[in-house]
């Protein structure tokens, strides 16, 4: 798919309303009933990219517009006021250190003004996982210096474009992303995947709308797997399946938000509230039906004079229930605070994956501006 043929034929637009916005959302809507696959696919991805936005509680759709844009709503790349480059980079470790999750991404402007193209990485990963197939010798003895050690790692390669539109109040973005999906389970099973996601944003006065499509064509990971004849027959005599070669399908998702941003003097506040809406069947959200399914989540972001930022939010609504099957609500709470200073910005978060676990994570994420050397 051609985003910059997109985005020109688009351009066209000069009378962009709310009729509009509402009428391309439910051209999104539209491509995510198309097709039908298993659920939980390629999951690594919702986690959220950035300190910023996992301290809001993941609801950044609507006023996100720095590099991890690319990740949450492409078209807020456009938005970013700076004419340079901006470079962006995390690590956060989930379940109590066994899980890494990394990411690095960099955004350049074009040369038309209100353009921009962004790459990203994104890793999840489990690694030093011990592999116990060499375990016993041929005589059946145990022999521990035949353990060996292989990583788990889920890899995602965004290639990025945006551009704002003209528009007859306020200010529209679209954009997308070309994704490559990369998924290694040690020297055991590989897959490729390909995806589309479309995104677009709507700023008036001090309200902002956004909306994006997540797997608009559906992502399609083709596993091929990798196993000796020695460890075929460990398998089998430990009543395993054998894998063989498939194609996972991940659905279409859908994310709605709308942000509004209240200024006090030196001080400013920005709620926004999201709705994930998943095309896979029924899930345990807070509303939970087939095909779709609806996951709400808030966050708030207070900053004092554009230096200091507090932030809370809260996501993942899910039903459980006790012994005394008593139905409770339980939500992925978050908190964090962030500071900029001159071209660097610096972010952290507390948070976890809403369970009653100890899976509480730090996340901390940098963003650099690096502005254009005008010529003398």
């Amino acid at each position: 798919m051609n985003l910059t043929w997109i985005g020109n034929n688009l351009s066209g637009i000069t009378n962009f309303n709310m009729k509009v916005f509402v009428q391309i959302i439910v051209l999104i809507l539209g491509f995510a009933t198309a097709t039908s696959a298993q659920k939980y696919s390629n999951e690594f991805l919702s986690i959220g990219v950035g300190a910023r936005a996992q301290g809001m509680g993941n609801a950044v759709v609507a006023n996100i517009q720095d590099v991890t844009a690319a990740a949450w709503n492409p078209a807020g790349l456009a938005g970013i006021d700076l004419q340079g480059l901006q470079l962006g980079a995390m690590h956060a470790e989930w379940f109590g250190g066994v899980g890494k999750f990394d990411y690095l991404g960099i955004t350049l402007p074009l040369a038309q003004a209100g353009r921009r193209i962004g790459i990203s990485l994104i890793r999840f990963g489990v690694d030093e996982i011990p592999n116990t197939l060499s375990l016993y010798e041929a005589d059946g003895t145990v022999n521990f210096d035949n353990v060996t050690e292989f990583s788990a790692a889920d890899y995602a390669f965004l290639g990025s474009y945006a551009q704002t539109l003209k528009a007859r109040n306020g200010q529209f973005l679209i954009g997308g992303n070309i994704k490559v999906i990369h998924r290694r389970i040690g020297p055991f099973a590989t897959a490729w995947g390909f995806g589309v996601d479309l995104g677009i944003q709507y700023k008036v006065g001090n309200w902002s709308f956004g909306a994006v499509g997540k797997d608009l064509t559906s992502t399609f990971n083709a596993w091929s797997f990798n196993f000796t004849e020695a460890e075929k027959q460990v398998l089998a005599i430990t009543n395993n399946e054998i894998p063989i070669n498939s194609v996972e399908v991940t659905r279409p998702q859908v994310l709605l938000g709308i942000a509004r941003r209240f200024q006090f003097n030196k001080v400013g506040l920005m709620p926004e509230l999201d709705f994930t809406i998943t095309t896979d069947g029924a899930r345990n959200t807070l509303i939970s039906s087939d095909p779709f399914s609806i996951d709400p989540s808030f966050g708030i972001e207070a900053d004092y004079n554009k230096f200091l930022y507090v932030r809370a939010g809260v996501s993942q609504f899910q039903r459980e229930k006790d012994f005394d099957n008593k139905e409770t609500i339980a939500v992925r709470p978050a908190i964090g605070v962030g500071l900029k200073i001159s071209a660097l910005r610096l972010d952290y978060a507390f948070t976890d994956l809403g369970d009653q676990d100890n899976t509480y994570s730090h996340v901390i994420s940098l963003m650099l501006d690096m502005k254009a050397r005008k010529r003398e």
